[in-house]
């Protein structure tokens, strides 16, 4: 049952994301991870994306070509930091709006005491899953900061 809800999370969240971008695959995330204020490298993307290097060079050049995203020199001028646009933060918005409204139509036939006893139970399968960093931010490529306030996992996207 828990692999049936979660099919139903990512369809539902996967078809969010295509009625704000006409761009599928792995570029809803890279705009919330490039979203984060932590200019990540093509290279920290391509990491938490799961991508090839040239894949994450190519998304990469999509975004910019988009309009979404910008490149500027990184911290140590040796590698190009990722920001977005106004328009990037617009999509973004847009992106994590439409995710929390595919959830929560999810989980609607509970009641509130019900939903905060199946987020205390989610925050306890959460915390017993990843054990690196890499693994957190994978896992959180998708959440909005700002609704997530407490983490069960939380994740350095700085990649420091």
């Amino acid at each position: 049952m828990l692999g049936a809800v979660g099919l139903a999370v990512a369809d539902r969240i996967q078809a969010a994301a295509r009625q704000v971008m006409s761009r599928a695959g792995e570029t809803p995330a890279a705009l919330v991870v490039i979203g984060y204020g932590t200019q990540p490298s093509n290279d920290q993307l391509r990491a938490i994306l799961g991508l090839s290097h040239p894949g994450a060079v190519r998304l990469v050049d999509r975004l910019v070509a988009d309009g979404l995203v910008e490149r500027r020199s990184g911290r140590d001028r040796r590698t190009l930091a990722l920001h977005l646009t106004q328009k990037g933060h617009v999509a973004r918005e847009e992106l994590l709006s439409g995710r929390l409204a595919a959830i929560k139509t999810l989980v609607s036939p509970l009641t509130p005491s019900e939903r905060d006893q199946l987020g205390a139970l989610l925050s306890r399968i959460l915390a017993g899953l990843p054990s690196s960093d890499l693994e957190r931010c994978q896992l959180c490529r998708l959440c909005d900061d700002r609704v997530c306030t407490d983490c069960p996992i939380p994740a350095d996207f700085k990649g420091d």
